[in-house]
């Protein structure tokens, strides 16, 4: 192919180099979109915007290869050109928005580029909301005036106290308010239609933040239903496009983990061979995504017995393990064949660790919100294990408090909290005290 030369003859770029970039770069303007990367990140967490970056280059990246298969040149674009177009995009998007960030951060300290806000609501949801804006000034968020819903009540903060709804359109146009932000409780129906009414001729933008935060709930996501806005409330964080592209991640993290590591899957099943008699593998039936029956597969680590329609949970000194078991539990080796369930769409990485049967009907009735754990795949390692909430569960407060670690994962899931967890396993999680 013809290429572009520098002033020394070497070749730049050739004519298909050209032409995949031409093609991201125009897959990029329809792709980088859905990922809000053209939007404004005013108040949102820059790590979240990073991971989002990193997901929709990656996915251009990956088209882009696609493309010079397709245009049968696949063979002139190197891993080490690929690796180095997302490199640059990636660190080359990153320092802009940094960049700007910095920038707008120090203005907005100073009282450059803020946004007047009035808090119509000042219950606990709207204090909370105060609070934030104050503490992260780089926000520039600036709360003007507050309606409490109580006429004598005072604020305990320097901002004017409006003593009835009617009093918030004059305070908009007093302040110049750029918004306000709506916390009445879901109950307040007909205040909430007076204010709407009263907030009709105005230019000022308007937020609801319901108090959501009162119901026992997995997360919301406000959609569109029938042609009416619905929040939807128990769906998982890891759903709908970033839900596949966790998939996808987890299913090639699986087979290089299998391929990489299979001398050591040799070794351990020669080991446990030789050690007592019996399978190598373990399969015990699970629950995984929405409740749906798995069997979950781990290297044998105790000697075989027979204890129908019992399940006893592993203890310290049980004389049931044997010599090379004891070790694999140790080190959360007897794990590893679990990557052949990951590489089979059963389970993921990352997730709620899936408990016995028998544990599940157990704590389903005594633990509120423990099936909401099925919610998303179960996963090798979890949120919950690399905080110490590994091994026996022995009593209901500490089954209570890794359910609260696993839906904490499920409320507050990102591809970087996944990154997190797996270098956390890999580093310091095969080993614990309260394993056994």
């Amino acid at each position: 192919a013809d290429a572009y030369l520098l002033p020394s003859g070497s070749a730049l770029m050739s004519a298909t180099h050209t032409a995949v970039l031409y093609f991201s770069c125009t897959l990029a303007v329809v792709v980088f979109p859905q990922f809000a990367l053209y939007s404004s990140w005013r108040g949102r967490s820059l790590i979240l915007m990073a991971g989002h970056a990193m997901l929709a280059i990656l996915l251009v990246l990956i088209a882009g290869a696609l493309f010079g298969f397709m245009i049968r040149q696949i063979g002139e674009l190197s891993l080490t050109w690929l690796f180095a177009w997302f490199v640059l995009a990636l660190s080359g998007f990153l320092v802009y928005r940094w960049a700007l960030y910095g920038i707008l951060s120090g203005l907005r300290q100073r009282g450059i580029n803020t946004k007047r806000v009035i808090i119509v609501g000042y219950g606990s949801t709207g204090r909370e909301l105060h609070h934030r804006a104050r503490a992260q000034r780089w926000t520039g968020y600036d709360v003007v005036a507050a309606y409490s819903g109580d006429a004598s009540a005072t604020l305990d903060v320097p901002v004017e106290a409006l003593p009835a709804l009617e009093d918030i359109p004059a305070a908009v146009e007093r302040h110049q308010a750029h918004e306000v932000w709506i916390t009445l409780p879901l109950a307040e129906t007909v205040q909430l239609q007076h204010l709407q009414a009263l907030l009709g001729n105005t230019l000022v933008d308007i937020r609801w933040v319901p108090d959501i935060a009162a119901a026992s709930i997995l997360t919301h996501r406000t959609v569109e239903f029938l042609g009416m806005p619905v929040v939807d409330l128990n769906h998982p964080a890891s759903t709908g496009t970033q839900g596949f592209l966790k998939d996808i991640f987890d299913r090639v993290f699986a087979a290089l983990v299998l391929i990489l590591l299979s001398p050591l899957f040799i070794a351990i099943a020669l080991a446990i061979r030789i050690d007592s008699p019996g399978p190598i593998l373990f399969r015990q039936p699970r629950l995984g995504l929405n409740g749906q029956g798995f069997k979950v597969l781990k290297f044998r680590s105790m000697r075989v017995h027979q204890e129908a329609g019992r399940v006893t949970q592993a203890t310290r000194d049980d004389a049931r393990i044997t010599g090379v078991g004891r070790f694999l539990r140790r080190t959360s080796l007897d794990e590893l064949p679990q990557f052949f369930n990951v590489l089979m769409g059963d389970m993921s990485v990352v997730g709620p660790r899936p408990h016995a049967l028998p544990h599940n009907d157990l704590y389903k009735d005594k633990l509120a919100m423990y099936m909401q754990r099925h919610r998303v795949k179960p996963g090798i390692t979890g949120w919950a294990q690399i905080n110490g909430h590994r091994g026996e569960t022995d009593t209901d407060e500490k089954m209570a408090h890794r359910v609260q670690f696993d839906l904490y994962y499920i409320q507050h899931w990102s591809f970087w909290m996944d990154l997190k967890i797996i270098l956390w396993t890999a580093v310091k999680g095969w080993t614990s005290q309260n394993a056994y």
